[in-house]
């Protein structure tokens, strides 16, 4: 997929936003509700490998090693334990990607390599002084320059969200723009709102258009590290902002909710709403993806106790 570049920056993009949190709370349960109390199991089943096919397996730990990112990426590439269960299947079902800190990018990349999932399983890599991006521009630009040196294939930038508190969006356009130049024309950016710090939802639909015009690929709920996370109201703020920017420009924005997707149900719960407003064309790794360490656990245990069930 082609990266995206940016637009001049647009002030009446931001002018005049409203977003009524009731409605916005009351659209989720319409769109989401009633079908996930439809699903079958031979439904749940479909939705648990997709799920798996657009996670981000993350490892964000003080304490990450060259082995544990290894071990990491032999479950992204090889995500069931028991070797049967790749039998029943056409295709053995792999993560889209494993995300890291910069320090362990070449980590990553040598143990895909030795894997044979070089490219076939991306490398993303948190940039700019994460989870805060509270440090100086050239410090975190440097830091997504390391990390595509290292190989990372996405960078994963966190936005400075008292830029977005104090409503200075030219300054946060333009510091997304030099990173965006930064990741080159090759590298996928996606960018991190923190939507728990951005304060209100008017600043998470401000802060979703001012980093697609900047030229995110991606726009991303949350670090993972705040209070409030990844939850489908937010998430619907952010699919508006992206209906928007598709139509004022043609071009197609992923999103990334990480942090609070833990089970399939909260993952089967995203890719209805996504399916109900985006489209199943967005349900792909190119435009959406799961932020997650803790999901795959689910979706192993749930892809054994519903074959079993379907008798497979």
């Amino acid at each position: 997929m082609m990266v995206n570049t940016e637009m001049p920056f647009d002030t009446k993009q931001l002018a005049n936003v409203r977003v009524n949190l009731s409605s916005v709370v009351r659209s989720v349960d319409l769109l989401t509700s009633a079908l996930i109390k439809r699903v079958t199991d031979a439904e749940f089943l479909e939705y648990t490998l997709q799920a798996l096919k657009l996670t981000d397996l993350t490892t964000l730990a003080g304490d990450d090693t060259e082995s544990n990112v290894a071990r990491l990426c032999f479950r992204a590439a090889y995500p069931f334990s028991d070797v049967s269960a790749y039998s029943k299947l056409e295709e053995k079902p792999h993560t889209a990607a494993v995300c890291v800190y910069p320090n362990r990018v070449a980590d990553a990349n040598r143990a895909l390599q030795s894997l044979g999932k070089s490219g076939t399983i991306q490398i993303a890599s948190v940039a700019t002084g994460f989870p805060s991006g509270s440090y100086p521009l050239e410090t975190r630009l440097n830091e997504i320059r390391f990390a595509v040196e290292q190989g990372a294939t996405e960078i994963d930038i966190v936005i400075d969200r008292s830029l977005v508190l104090t409503g200075k969006w030219t300054q946060l356009y333009d510091e997304i723009v030099s990173m965006r130049k930064a990741c080159g024309d090759k590298v996928h950016l996606k960018t991190i709102l923190g939507i728990g710090e951005c304060g209100t939802m008017v600043n998470v639909y401000k802060a979703s258009m001012v980093a697609m015009m900047a030229g995110s690929d991606f726009i991303k709920t949350s670090t993972g590290k705040e209070a409030v996370n990844a939850t489908l109201p937010v998430g619907l703020v952010m699919i508006r902002a992206i209906q928007k920017f598709y139509r004022l420009t043609g071009k197609k924005i992923g999103l990334k909710p990480a942090g609070g997707v833990r089970t399939v149900r909260d993952a089967i719960a995203w890719m209805i709403m996504i399916r109900e407003t985006l489209g199943e064309e967005w349900l792909k790794p190119e435009l959406f993806r799961f932020g997650a360490s803790g999901l795959l656990d689910d979706i192993e245990k749930q892809f054994y106790a519903v074959s079993k069930r379907l008798g497979r």
